[in-house]
């Protein structure tokens, strides 16, 4: 099974994985990628608040699937929560855009586990044809998850905790990358939206760590 050489493989749950620099997880015998903390609507919702925060990340966000869509030749797509931000962010251009992202993949099946966001920002309209299930929705050797947990007998996938790690070179250079963590039998995905920001995971006994940088992925040491 070869791999894009920008990707890192890993093994999680019995099963050949790589982790994308997109900040996506792609399973190939299944055809399938797991994306986590899109936050679609998010710069939306904070100018909506008065904040000046630059726009078109929604059309960014979706471009990037639409390219590991074309890519992979992706069947499905699992989201680990926090599709839309808020429900601020249901406005009509948002959903307009969705929309017709979705006719371009209306071959694809999509699952949506619910985030803590989901719960206020509401599920994705039907008509988007998105399945919404609640965590852990079980998925071959996988749970999918939003929250981080464990799973007395499957590999748990989840987001929310949006991880970063930080690099330090000579002197006082330092690099803030968003990062794929693994710990036992879990894992926590990198947030895919723009926008997002970032939980700071330092080195630890147990802890291994998988930096996305630039248009790489690679295991980091400690």
């Amino acid at each position: 099974m070869s791999f894009p050489a920008s990707s890192c493989p890993v093994e999680w749950g019995g099963q050949t994985l790589a982790l994308l620099p997109e900040r996506a997880l792609w399973w190939p015998a299944a055809q399938t990628i797991f994306i986590a903390d899109l936050h679609l609507g998010k710069a939306a919702t904070y100018r909506a608040l008065g904040q000046p925060v630059p726009g078109g990340t929604t059309q960014e966000n979706l471009a990037r699937i639409d390219t590991l869509v074309v890519r992979h030749g992706v069947r499905q797509i699992v989201f680990l929560g926090d599709f839309l931000h808020a429900a601020q962010a249901r406005t009509a251009p948002l959903l307009a855009m969705l929309g017709a992202w979705r006719t371009r993949h209306v071959s694809v099946d999509m699952t949506l586990v619910r985030g803590n966001h989901d719960s206020r920002a509401g599920d994705p309209p039907e008509a988007l044809g998105i399945a919404v299930v609640d965590e852990p929705w079980l998925l071959g050797p996988f749970a999918c998850c939003h929250h981080p947990q464990t799973h007395p007998t499957h590999f748990v996938l989840a987001g929310h905790l949006h991880p970063a790690c930080t690099l330090h070179g000579r002197g006082r250079d330092s690099l803030r990358m968003p990062c794929f963590v693994q710990e036992g039998a879990q894992a926590i995905l990198p947030a895919f939206g723009e926008f997002t920001g970032g939980w700071k995971v330092d080195a630890a006994p147990g802890i291994r760590r998988y930096g996305v940088g630039g248009d790489a992925v690679w295991k980091l040491p400690g």
